[in-house]
This record gives structure tokens, sequence and C-alpha cells, in this order.
């Protein structure tokens, strides 16, 4: 049957000092001063409009995103998350993470953001190489990014998340791994290792650099996979390493196919509603200028998640974690019962792609390899 599971809230903040070239999110290069006060009291209002989706619940977990928040000052984060607790609440030990770039900061701002109640950091370095910095249109240097992460531990952080790529342009596998024993050698508590993607409307895709063949890209992945086991880290995600105790919250809710309000320009939402036994998904209004334009409503879409790409979408979240899944789950989080997907997990499972043991599945390392084949047979018919 159907139930509630637990509620986190994104922030997004869409403004950058640049739009990199890879970059496919909703951000803005930023043209002139942030309007922060405006957009706080906006952030806050929009919240309000939410709470009835909330069904009672605290939060479990908030991530502000962007964008780059770390141009938002420490007082203003602040007054965010003191409004944002006034009108919902925090459950005990709420992670609370923000995203910060190397390029944008000062020493002096990790501790206001701390005493600001951000509990979590994470740092957007993509690479310690300056060259491949450059080819990323990052707006810092590889000795900011380590006096970034150097600044955050001295500033009392204890969960800090490094932001690394691995098949930039004309990337060699000991490039990668270059990058990688630098992240490792901080010692951080999590990394985030993911592959660049070329995605549409991007500068990247009208202009596509030379990547790293396919068993460059292979080669980088198994070597850099022993790196991270070796240093302690354990892969929770497919792009996720975390050591033991460190795992992010947020985007375990996510992939558990939790819900979470958005709140920001273009932020997006997922809500399940048990008492209509259905699963609704909002977005915000995308530019700023709209978004703050009080004669507009802050929700720009809402629409229902149909039963037909139910399995779809629940399994597209829930293959990228490596616990096992209980298969009771499905029907706790989405309308569909597990009679309904028993023949595809059966078809799976011959097919070698998933081990099912007792009440609980897991992905095998073929799965692993071929899950874009696995989640091809959730298409609807």
């Amino acid at each position: 049957m159907m139930q509630l599971p637990p509620l986190s809230l994104y922030v997004h903040i869409p403004w950058c000092e640049q739009k990199c070239p890879y970059c496919d999110f909703n951000s803005h290069g930023r043209k002139g001063p942030i309007p922060q006060q405006q957009y706080i009291d906006a952030l806050l209002e929009d919240l309000e409009g939410d709470l009835d989706g909330a069904g009672g619940r605290q939060l479990h977990s908030i991530f502000i995103g962007g964008g780059t928040p770390s141009l938002i000052d420490s007082d203003q984060i602040a007054r965010l998350l003191e409004g944002i607790q006034s009108r919902i609440g925090f459950a005990p030990d709420t992670e609370i993470t923000m995203e910060a770039n190397p390029g944008t900061l000062e020493a002096g701002r990790f501790e206001g953001y701390r005493h600001a109640g951000v509990n979590r950091l994470s740092i957007g370095v993509q690479s310690f190489q300056p060259q491949k910095l450059i080819q990323l249109g990052r707006i810092h240097d590889d000795n900011q990014a380590h006096a970034a992460i150097e600044a955050a531990a001295n500033a009392g952080f204890e969960r800090i998340n490094i932001d690394l790529m691995h098949g930039l342009p004309q990337q060699s596998t000991e490039d990668a791994l270059f990058d990688l024993r630098q992240a490792i050698a901080h010692n951080t508590v999590h990394l985030s290792w993911y592959q660049l993607t070329i995605e549409p409307n991007t500068q990247f895709a009208s202009r596509p650099p030379t990547l790293p063949d396919e068993e460059v890209q292979w080669q980088i992945f198994e070597q850099g996979r022993q790196l991270l086991l070796d240093a302690g880290y354990q892969q929770y995600e497919i792009s996720a390493w975390a050591k033991p105790g460190y795992r992010c919250d947020h985007n375990l809710n996510y992939w558990r196919f939790g819900d979470y309000l958005g709140i920001g320009c273009g932020a997006h939402g997922k809500l399940s509603q048990p008492g209509e036994n259905r699963i609704v998904r909002t977005t915000k209004i995308r530019h700023p200028k709209g978004y703050l334009d009080p004669k507009r409503s802050y929700l720009d879409t809402e629409t229902g998640v149909v039963n037909d790409d139910m399995a779809l979408e629940y399994y597209m979240n829930r293959l990228r974690l490596m616990e096992p899944m209980p298969l009771a789950e499905l029907s706790q989080r989405t309308p569909l019962t597990q009679a309904q997907v028993a023949g595809t997990l059966s078809e799976a499972e011959r097919k070698g792609l998933i081990a099912i043991d007792g009440q609980q599945m897991q992905l095998t390392p073929l799965g692993h390899r071929y899950l874009n084949e696995l989640l091809g047979m959730f298409l609807p018919e």
C-alpha cells in the first residue's frame, strides 16, 4: 500500500559568475548585483505555497544547489534556513548541504555558512589540472581548489564532498587518476566522481570536444574504482563514494524514490498523494525575472506521473544504488503492485542483470554494466 516517504527540500540558486560549456542546469551568468534579499523572500513565499504537499512531515534533508549558492551572503543563507525551519520544521539531525565553487569563495565565508546552519559542503572542483579547468570553463585554478577544501575543513565542516569529473576532453587515464589522487589526499568523507557527458543545449553540444574513447573510459573507471576502494571509500551509488557513515542523505532520498519539495527558479518537486494513489511532479518558473515577478505564480507546471511510466521512473532512480532493494518498497512508494512487474523482474533475473534473494533484489555486476538495457525492459509497450 502506498505510503508517505521521507521528505526533503531542494532550494535552487540560479546565478553563476559565468555559464560553463558543459552545464545544462538552470543557471544564469549574473550581469550585476544579485537581488539577494528579494530572492530569499521569494523562496520563503514559494515554500509557503507548497506546505500542503508536506503532509505534516518534517524535513529529512535540505540541499541548496545551483547555479552557485556560494554567491549568496551567509546572513541571507541564515535567514533562509531560519525561515524554512519556522514554516515546516526539521527532523532530528537534518542534513543541510550547500554547493560551493572555489572561484567564488573567501575563506571567511565558510564559517558564516556553518554558523547559518549548513552542516555539509559540496565543493565543485571538477579537476585539479589548470588546463582541464580552462577547457571546462571553470573560473578557479588548482590552487584555489585545494585552498577551498582546506578552508572548509578549518571552518569546522566535517562533512565535505568534492565534485570531480572524469572523461574530460583529451584526458588520458593517468590524467584522470592524478585528479582522483589529489582529491583522495584531502581525505574528505565523500567524493562525487562522475563522467562528463555532452548534454543538449550546451556549448559543448554545439562544438563537441574530443572525449576519451570507450576503452580509455573503462580503464579510468576500473583503475579509479580500485584507488577509491583502497583509500577506504565505499561506492553506494553510480557516481557517489563515501567513507563509512557519511553517505549523502539527500541524494539517498532521491534514489529511494522519496519525496521532495523544490523551491526557486526551475526547481523540481516530487510529492506522493497516497489518498489519491498517485504521484505529482512540479516545476517552478525558470527565469529569475519571471520568478521574481509578483504578478506571476511560482508554479510553472504540475503533472501526475502516469502509471505506464511509473515502473521506469521508480527503477531509474532505485537502481542507481548499490544496496539491496526491498521488493515490497515498490508498492509502498508507488501506486503499482509487485505483481505488475513480476514478469519483467523474472526476465531480468534470467538474463543475469539482477539477483533476487527472498524479499530483496540487487543489481549484478552485469546489470551495472548494462543498466540502460535493464531500464529499457520497464518501458511501456
